[in-house]
C-alpha cells in the first residue's frame, strides 16, 4: 500500500501537467487577441485597483468573523480569538489559491488544531464549521441571484448554471437545518465513522442559536456586498463601465467556474466566464479577458498575501500545504479516538471557566 503512493503522486502531477499544457494551448490558439489583451492592462486606471484590494481584504475580515462566531458556538468551551480564527483563515486563503482540489477548507482547520488539546474530536467538529460556513453564503447567493434574474443582461447558458447552482445552495441549507436538529448522539460504542460523522455535526450547533446564525449570516453577507463592490470598481480599473448587475453577474459566475477547481485557480475557465457575459454589455471579449485576469490576480494577491503573513506567523512552511491534500484521509482521526461525549466536554469547559 505505501508502494503506490508515491507513484500515485507522480502520476496525479504528470495528469495536472497535461491539463495545463492543453489549456495554455488552447488559450494561445483560441484565446483573446492577446495584443489587445496587453494595451488594456496598460490602460489600467490603478487607484480603482486599489480600491479594490482594500475592499477585497475588508471582505475576508467579515467572512472570518462569520466563520469565528460557528467556532465559538461549536467549541465554546475554547474560546478562541478572532486572532487565531483569522490567522488559520488567512493560511486556507493560500491553500485555496495555490493547490487544487480546495485543500484549504483541511489547512485553516490544521491551523486552527495545532493549539487545542489532542484527543477531543476538534478536527470533526471544526471541519463541521467549515461546512456551515459554507452554508452561510447561500443567503447572499440566493439574493444575488434574484437581484441579477430580474436585473442583469443574462446568456441562457448562465441563467441554467445559475439556477442549479442556486439549486444546490438550497439543499446545502436544508440539510444542514436538518442535521442541526438531531439530537447529540452518545459516541459510546459507536462505530468510529459514525463517531466523526457524530462529531462533525456539533459543527453545525450555531444553526439551533437563531441570533448566533443571525450574527455569522450577517458577517458573511456583508463579506458577499464587499467583494460585489469590489468587482465593480476594478471593472472601472479596466474601462469597463457596466452598471451594478453586470458585476453581480460577473461575481456570481466568477465563483460557479471555481467550485470544481479542475486545476490551479481553474485560470483560462474563469476569464472566459468572466468575459462571456460581458458582451451582453457591449465589451470586447479580449477587454473582458484583461479584466478576468485582473480580478483573479486581484481576488488571489489578498489571500496569498494574507495568508503568507499568517503563514510565517504560525511557523508553518509551505511544504505543509503541499502535503495537506496527501494527508486527507487522516484529518478526521482524532475524533475517532474520542472517549468523551460532547455533552462531557462541555461541562467540563464549564468546570474550568468557573
Amino acid at each position: 500500500m505505501t508502494t503506490g503512493l508515491p507513484q500515485s503522486r507522480w502520476t496525479r502531477g504528470a495528469l495536472l501537467l497535461v491539463v495545463l499544457a492543453i489549456v495554455v494551448a488552447v488559450l494561445w490558439w483560441r484565446g483573446p487577441e492577446w495584443s489587445v489583451v496587453a494595451d488594456v492592462f496598460g490602460a489600467v486606471t490603478w487607484r480603482w485597483i486599489v480600491l479594490a484590494l482594500v475592499l477585497n481584504l475588508l471582505s475576508v475580515v467579515a467572512r472570518a468573523f462569520a466563520w469565528q462566531t460557528v467556532v465559538a458556538q461549536a467549541l465554546p468551551e475554547e474560546r478562541i480569538g478572532f486572532g487565531r480564527v483569522f490567522s488559520a483563515f488567512g493560511v486556507g486563503l493560500l491553500a485555496n489559491a495555490v493547490l487544487p482540489a480546495r485543500t484549504g477548507e483541511l489547512a485553516r482547520v490544521a491551523v486552527l488544531t495545532r493549539r487545542l488539546p489532542r484527543g477531543r474530536g476538534y478536527t470533526a467538529t471544526l471541519l463541521g464549521t467549515v461546512f456551515t460556513h459554507r452554508v452561510f453564503d447561500v443567503p447572499a447567493v440566493l439574493l444575488l441571484v434574484v437581484y441579477v434574474l430580474l436585473t442583469a443582461k443574462i446568456p441562457h447558458w448562465a441563467i441554467t448554471s445559475l439556477v442549479i447552482a442556486a439549486g444546490v445552495g438550497v439543499v446545502l441549507l436544508g440539510a444542514a437545518l436538518l442535521g442541526s436538529r438531531l439530537r447529540r448522539p452518545v459516541l459510546d460504542g459507536m462505530h468510529p465513522v459514525r463517531r466523526v460523522l457524530a462529531m462533525a455535526r456539533l459543527g453545525l450547533d450555531v444553526l439551533r442559536s437563531p441570533l448566533a446564525a443571525a450574527v455569522a449570516i450577517f458577517f458573511q453577507s456583508i463579506g458577499w456586498a464587499l467583494q460585489l463592490v469590489a468587482v465593480y470598481t476594478s471593472m472601472r480599473g479596466f474601462g469597463i463601465h457596466a452598471p451594478l448587475p453586470a458585476a453581480a453577474l460577473v461575481l456570481l459566475l466568477m465563483n460557479v467556474a471555481l467550485i470544481f477547481p479542475l486545476w490551479p485557480g481553474n485560470v483560462g475557465l474563469l476569464q472566459a466566464a468572466v468575459a462571456l457575459p460581458l458582451r451582453q454589455y457591449g465589451v470586447a471579449y479580449a477587454r473582458g479577458f484583461a479584466y478576468g485576469i485582473g480580478l483573479q490576480v486581484i481576488e488571489m494577491s489578498v489571500g496569498v498575501g494574507v495568508g503568507l503573513i499568517f503563514l510565517a506567523r504560525e511557523g508553518l512552511s509551505f511544504a505543509m500545504l503541499k502535503r495537506m491534500e496527501q494527508e486527507r484521509e487522516d484529518v478526521a482521526l482524532e475524533a475517532v479516538e474520542d472517549p468523551e461525549q460532547p455533552e462531557q466536554r462541555r461541562a467540563q469547559g464549564q468546570m474550568v471557566s468557573s
